[in-house]
């Protein structure tokens, strides 16, 4: 047999694929700039013509009428037959007044700090440091705590994605038997909000930066649960609220180094019982290859702020450090999964 004939077909460079994937951006800037303009919003209540809408936003007609064009060709909004424009079920995502609401996350995540942080990706893997400062002007964190309305959108955008992964959690973990739960990081409240709403005999504190916790206490009380839930500024690396049978952080380790996290835990261990539990709420890298969204979600922490996703071997080995044992991981439809632990006897 020629040998020409035998030999594996030679595999074809996949242009079309790599061109979608570079040029997604632009169909991420559009979402933004939508966002930005408040489109969803206004077509929420009626259906607006591109002329209604450049009054309304203080735009170029013509120009805004390409990215009405453009956000209904990808189903954002929707257009009928007399260039009126309405939202969609996607486009409603972006909408200000629902449950859940996503329109700060985009202002968040595609805003000129965090976007140009990504920029600069190729820095973060050559020097092994986060890169958000050299974006920026500042570490992430004082970012946040020098431009309020960016803080504004991070609370924002922490509830509405927090609305998601809520109810994944309480599908695979019972929390009926804990009567009072500690949230550290809790932000403005809305992982323990939909836990105790879901659990009326349970209470609970939501501990975070004085800032973050400010922002929840209206939330909490019109959630009807102010009885029941206490709102205590402080921070994780010093004190973390003493009393609880099972202390949770939701989406907080991911953002340290394992130095940092190892020093959070142990602010957990030092005030929790012998018999409390402890749920980490974060993606669980999976080993070998295939998409995995926690490895994408890890370059953003790479980029951010220096933390990064974990493998389950290495959330074992970072609990283990503080006092901890690992006793299973719980996948939810979400791309979070349940860490659970005990301390270590």
């Amino acid at each position: 047999m020629d040998a020409r004939t035998s030999a594996a077909p030679e595999q074809q460079p996949d242009f079309g694929r790599m061109f979608d994937m570079v040029t997604s951006f632009w169909v991420a800037r559009a979402v933004h700039a939508g966002t930005v303009l408040g489109l969803p919003d206004h077509v929420a209540a009626q259906p607006r013509t591109s002329a209604e809408l450049a009054a309304l936003t203080g735009t170029d007609p013509r120009s805004l009428h390409r990215l009405l064009r453009a956000l209904a060709g990808v189903g954002v909004l929707a257009v009928d037959a007399e260039g009126r424009y309405t939202t969609t079920a996607l486009g409603d995502t972006l909408r200000t007044d629902v449950p859940g609401s996503l329109a700060s996350f985009v202002q968040l995540e595609l805003g000129p700090a965090h976007h140009g942080t990504w920029g600069l990706l190729p820095d973060a893997v050559r020097t092994g440091e986060p890169v958000f400062a050299a974006a920026s002007g500042r570490p992430i964190w004082e970012y946040f705590e020098h431009t309020p309305e960016m803080a504004d959108h991070l609370g924002k955008a922490m509830t509405g994605l927090t609305a998601m992964v809520a109810d994944a959690v309480l599908e695979v973990f019972d929390f009926s038997s804990y009567g009072r739960i500690v949230d550290v990081g809790g932000g403005e409240g809305g992982f323990l909000t939909a836990i105790l709403a879901a659990h009326p005999t349970s209470s609970g504190i939501v501990f975070d930066l004085p800032h973050s916790v400010a922002g929840g206490r209206a939330r909490i009380a019109a959630a009807g649960l102010a009885d029941r839930c206490e709102m205590v500024g402080g921070s994780f690396f010093e004190k973390v609220p003493e009393g609880g049978d099972l202390y949770t952080m939701k989406w907080v380790l991911h953002d340290w180094n394992d130095e940092s996290s190892i020093e959070i835990l142990k602010s957990v261990r030092r005030v929790m019982p012998d018999d409390g539990r402890l749920l980490v709420v974060d993606t669980v890298v999976p080993e070998g290859g295939g998409f995995s969204p926690s490895k994408i979600i890890d370059l953003n922490m790479m980029v951010l702020s220096g933390g990064q996703e974990r493998t389950a071997e290495e959330f074992r080995t970072l609990l283990d450090a503080a006092g901890f044992t690992l006793t299973r991981i719980l996948p939810t439809a979400s791309p979070s999964s349940v860490v659970e632990s005990i301390p270590t006897r």
